[in-house]
């Protein structure tokens, strides 16, 4: 890292009033001089999260609920030269600072944290298992895992599209072919309200069993939009990412 502030962190949120505050003391527990910028963009929340983070002295923007379009819009407000792409319900390790500290010393890639999910057992533990073997052989993280990367790599990729869903996954097909995507070998943790809905293995294979439908219709051509109206229709399980 040279000298100065280094990292923007942007955070996409929607009803994270329980989670962002933990988030956020996380990134509070940084060294002087590496979080340059904290933006939390609100996809018009209910609850409480945007007054929450601007409390904490986050710089609060306000949009769609689109993750995507939140991103952009994050990003687009932020001038540091490297970025960290969070989801609000996230956990940051303990030694978070110093392992991306490591990071932006490295050659230029996209870095990402291992999924991990709260609440334990064995059917998460499993997905766990899962998304691990996914990203060591396709080189495809999910959104849920972080991202970090140089402002320049993002650029050269043509940044982040305002897409309502499978941002993530659109984002790192386009990354792929310019840089490596790298491990931070420390876990994120993130909530697991969407995979405990149904009960415990039921609710992991049934949103598994989700989103690689809707991962297949995505390659196939199907708009993200259409994969929205699907994937937040009221009578399906809610957000399953």
């Amino acid at each position: 890292m040279s000298g100065g502030a280094a990292l923007a962190v942007v955070i996409p949120v929607r009803n994270e009033a329980q989670h962002l505050p933990l988030l956020l003391a996380d990134l509070a527990l940084a060294p002087a001089g590496l979080v340059a910028e904290r933006v939390v963009v609100d996809g018009g929340s209910g609850d409480g999260t945007a007054a929450l983070a601007q409390l904490v002295g986050a710089t609060v923007l306000h949009g769609p609920a689109n993750r995507g379009w939140q991103l952009q819009r994050g990003i687009t407000a932020t001038s540091a030269p490297w970025l960290l792409l969070l989801h609000g319900d996230g956990r940051l390790p303990a030694n978070w600072a110093a392992v991306v500290q490591r990071a932006l010393q490295q050659p230029p890639a996209a870095w990402y944290f291992d999924l991990a999910v709260a609440g334990g057992g064995a059917p998460l533990k499993l997905l766990e298992a899962a998304v691990a073997l996914r990203c060591r052989l396709r080189q495809l993280p999910y959104g849920d895992q972080g991202l970090l990367l140089p402002r320049a790599l993002l650029e050269r990729a043509g940044g982040v599209r305002p897409l309502p869903l499978m941002e993530d996954l659109d984002l790192v097909q386009r990354l792929k072919p310019l840089a490596p995507l790298r491990r931070l070998r420390r876990p994120l943790r993130v909530d697991g309200r969407r995979w405990r809905r149904h009960g415990a293995w039921l609710g992991v294979l049934r949103v598994a069993w989700r989103n690689a439908q809707l991962r297949r219709d995505w390659r196939r051509g199907i708009s993200a939009e259409q994969l929205a109206a699907r994937y937040y229709a009221p009578r399906s399980c809610g957000p399953c990412r």
